[in-house]
């Protein structure tokens, strides 16, 4: 019933939205019966069907190839609607400063059109003018304004052109901003798609560790978080990701989660070049949410016959310090959450442990059971400025290294991207984590 109503209440505020930026970016730009106005009105209804089509197809069962045929749209739209809707709320007030500045300059209400058509329309054109209202907008001769400045004759819509061809205030300062506020959204998210398409950044962290011993100073794990193998993201993104952890040559490679958004039918070719991870002590994986909506179990098998060592709620003692791994929460539902008695219960707590963990959430646990240090992910960062605020809320570290006690942790960014493929002030990375020893 909650989940009923809080989906009931999202949808009403999405409808709220597309009709406030139609009125604010078809209507008030357009003419009425013309082809701008019937193609802006067309998106506005297809757009937000094809997100909630991205966002269901896939757990619906809907097939593979549909998935991919409405996810790149459905997706960038929902990118392109938030910056879009917050410009449009930044320029609101410039708006009304606009009109009414332009009001005061010029109480005829018009922008000239070109100095023939000012001409032409000559004087007749001066005596069949109609008033202008309050804001200076215009209405057709013997029509009666509303106070906004629309024409009750006409239903609410603006005058679109002023006496003697001009257009009138309204249409000429709603074209202006509207035409501003597309291009700014559309430039945000065209860089941060390009951003995530061109793949994962290098981050170096290095991490001192009390109980590491001196012979281990040094030892790098690439940690590699929220890669997000599904419709949008492919083979080829995961060929990119294995390229720049191989250039690093870490010695360890720790995949912390949300590997894939998808079965193993549909994305087992586009998980493929994850068998050319290379590191002296191996390849790690854990379980993230995500696993658990596409089949853990089939990735964890899967991911084993791609050379990856799946660590369920369990550890391997490496040479210089133990190496454990905990299920993802989401597992829970399945009665295969995490277990860190499993994982860390009987070790010998005078090594230093380093713990794989999805989500950050899991520290005090991990606090508890004496880990060194945890390497996590599941926040990407927040992905889409201003969602690193929200991501705050839910999560103890959003992005970054913090100590917690003596137990540290540190979060990935991720290397892919959920839902849109576009990073807005959170740039996808793959990090790696420099053990150091304060022996050295």
């Amino acid at each position: 019933m909650v989940f009923a109503l809080v989906a009931l209440a999202v949808c009403a505020l999405l409808v709220a939205v597309h009709r406030w930026l139609w009125v604010r970016l078809v209507r008030d730009t357009t003419a009425p019966g013309g082809l701008p106005r019937r193609v802006g009105t067309a998106l506005t209804i297809a757009l937000p069907l094809l997100s909630v089509a991205a966002l269901t197809a896939g757990r619906a069962g809907a097939p593979f190839w549909l998935q991919q045929t409405v996810s790149w749209p459905g997706y960038l739209w929902l990118a392109v609607l938030l910056y879009l809707t917050l410009t449009m709320l930044v320029a609101e007030p410039i708006r009304a400063l606009l009109l009414r500045r332009l009001a005061h300059r010029d109480p005829s209400g018009a922008v000239a059109g070109p100095p023939a058509e000012q001409s032409a329309a000559g004087p007749a054109a001066a005596t069949t003018a109609a008033p202008s209202s309050t804001d200076g907008t215009e209405a057709e001769p013997g029509a009666v304004l509303a106070a906004d400045g629309t024409s009750e004759e006409s239903g609410g819509e603006p005058a679109a052109a002023a006496p003697g061809g001009g257009l009138s205030r309204r249409t000429f300062v709603a074209r202006t901003i509207g035409g501003a506020a597309a291009a700014v959204a559309l430039g945000t998210v065209g860089n941060g798609a390009y951003g995530v398409l061109r793949g994962p950044s290098v981050k170096r962290v290095q991490v001192p560790l009390a109980k590491l011993p001196r012979a281990a100073h040094g030892f790098r794990i690439a940690v590699v978080s929220d890669v997000h193998l599904g419709p949008v993201l492919g083979r080829a993104h995961a060929q990119r990701i294995v390229d720049t952890v191989n250039r690093t040559q870490p010695d360890l490679i720790a995949i912390v989660g949300d590997l894939v958004d998808g079965s193993v039918p549909d994305l087992g070719s586009a998980a493929e070049p994850l068998r050319g991870l290379t590191a002296r002590h191996g390849s790690f994986f854990v379980t993230g949410n995500h696993e658990y909506f596409s089949g853990a179990e089939q990735w964890v098998d899967h991911v084993r016959e791609l050379g990856l060592t799946p660590l369920e709620n369990a550890r391997r003692a490496l040479p210089h310090f133990d190496l454990a791994g905990v299920n993802d929460i989401q597992g829970e539902q399945e009665g295969s959450g995490p277990d860190f008695r499993a994982a860390l219960g009987d070790r010998d707590r005078s090594r230093a442990a380093v713990l794989l963990a999805h989500q950050p959430v899991v520290i005090h646990d991990a606090i508890r059971h004496g880990v060194d240090l945890q390497l996590s992910g599941h926040t990407h960062g927040g992905q889409l400025w201003p969602g690193n605020y929200l991501a705050e809320l839910a999560n103890p570290t959003v992005a970054g290294l913090e100590r917690y006690g003596d137990t540290q942790l540190y979060v990935s960014r991720g290397a892919g991207a959920w839902g849109p493929p576009v990073r807005v002030g959170a740039p996808s990375d793959i990090t790696v984590v420099e053990l150091a020893s304060y022996q050295a």
